[in-house]
């Protein structure tokens, strides 16, 4: 059998051997939501409130141009191992119209919108801003304003993390007009041989008033990071590597990847059936199945590999991809 490069994603047993003193679990987060510091209806506490409370681990408060302190937060709702703030901003910039939006995240101070001369040196001087003060950059929410397009992510230099969900309703997720939709857009990259790992966030503004598909409300989207400790270097290194899954609302569990194939085991709601589609080049569907424990064996011709998970209520969750040589 040809080899099977796993480029950083979810090598479980490497990781296990290389630190097996330390015991690896699973930390639901958001990296994407508002407070009133800049367009959120809620004061920071309220926000990092409700996320405790709803069983996030981490969460980063990313409010556009303002960098929200997450020191005293810590001190009244951090908890070791239970729950952390992780600081950030949503740099938020524009060129002729389109709207460009990157967080970033862990920052110790604020990156002011960097401009440009396209749409994608704008991007590209934010990405680097963000970089240079030692912060991690994902681009946020593409078809917002139907700004950025899959070729301009394809110019872009390291940035491993885009939006493939955003629960706002005004950002486009699924396409539509003969324009594609964020996943679309996620194998268009990847088939290009660009490496670009995929993040669902709530991009959560309303807290208050009524919870409806119309307005931008918490507990939408989310990522799930596997790795040894709860943070912010811990949490920050293990998604730049790939190894978190994505999520509206299914749970996975037991991720492994081999030279042979990638499997895991989806957490079970009552009453709910599940349909897990494996997809490859092109975004061409390579196979499905159905249960609770799923395989995917390699053949050496697929070029990459990623999993959607979709249960009988149209919730998703979706693996990192696998690029196979």
């Amino acid at each position: 059998m040809n080899k099977v490069y796993l480029i950083l994603f979810f090598s479980f047993f490497c990781l296990l051997a290389a630190i097996s003193s330390q015991d690896f679990r699973w930390y639901k987060g958001n990296t994407h939501t508002h407070t009133i510091n800049s367009d959120g209806d809620s004061t920071p506490d309220e926000v990092v409130r409700w996320y405790k409370e709803h069983n996030y681990q981490f969460l980063v408060l990313s409010d556009h141009n303002f960098l929200t302190s997450v020191d005293g937060l810590n001190s009244i709702f951090g908890a070791q191992e239970k729950f952390l703030l992780i600081s950030g901003e949503e740099v938020t910039d524009s060129f002729q119209g389109k709207s460009i939006h990157i967080n970033g995240l862990n920052l110790k101070t604020v990156v002011h919108p960097q401009h440009g001369s396209s749409v994608t040196s704008t991007i590209q001087n934010n990405v680097d801003a963000i970089r240079k003060v030692g912060a991690v950059p994902h681009i946020n929410h593409p078809n917002f304003h139907w700004s950025l397009t899959a070729e301009d992510l394809l110019q872009i230099q390291n940035n491993k993390l885009f939006e493939i969900y955003n629960g706002h309703p005004s950002v486009q997720n699924h396409g539509g007009g003969g324009l594609p939709s964020l996943e679309e857009m996620w194998d268009t990259i990847l088939s290009n041989n660009k490496l670009i790992y995929g993040l669902a966030v709530d991009d959560a503004h309303n807290f208050k008033g009524e919870f409806s598909s119309s307005r931008s409300n918490p507990g939408r989207g989310w990522i799930a990071v596997y790795t040894y400790e709860l943070s912010a270097i811990a949490i920050l290194d293990a998604i730049e590597k790939g190894n978190f899954y994505a999520s509206t609302g299914v749970s996975l569990s037991d991720i492994q990847v081999t030279d042979q194939h990638i499997k895991f085991t989806i957490q079970e709601s009552p009453s709910f059936k599940y349909t897990t589609f494996f997809i490859g080049n092109g975004g061409k569907i390579l196979t499905k199945s159905h249960g609770l424990n799923v395989k995917y064996k390699f053949t050496g011709k697929e070029k990459y590999v990623r999993a959607r998970v979709v249960d009988s209520m149209g919730y998703k969750a979706w693996t990192q991809p696998v690029f196979v040589k």
